[in-house]
C-alpha cells in the first residue's frame, strides 16, 4: 500500500486508466466482431468504416500499437473484400 501522497494518486490515476483502456478494447473487440459476423457486404462495409476509426483512435493514443491496428485493418479489409 503507498504511503505518500504521490504514489496513492498515481494508484488512483493508474485504475482509472486501466478501467477506461479496458473498455476501449472491448468497444474495438466488439466492432470487430460486427465486422466479421456481418451478413452481407454493404453491412460489413459500413461497419469497416466504423472500425477503422476507431482502430485508429486507439493506435493514436497507443492503446494498441500502429502496426497491430495496421494488421487488422488490412486483415478486415480482406475480409470485407471477399464478401463482395
Amino acid at each position: 500500500m503507498p504511503n505518500l501522497k504521490s504514489a496513492k494518486k498515481r494508484v488512483r490515476l493508474s485504475r482509472d486508466a486501466n478501467a477506461r483502456n479496458r473498455a476501449t478494447r472491448s468497444r474495438l473487440r466488439t466492432a470487430v466482431k460486427r465486422v466479421e459476423n456481418a451478413k452481407d457486404a454493404k453491412t460489413a462495409e459500413v461497419e469497416y468504416r466504423k472500425v477503422q476509426e476507431l482502430l485508429d483512435r486507439a493506435a493514436t493514443a497507443r492503446l494498441l500499437h500502429p502496426n497491430t491496428v495496421a494488421r487488422m485493418k488490412s486483415n478486415l479489409a480482406r475480409s470485407v473484400g471477399a464478401m463482395s
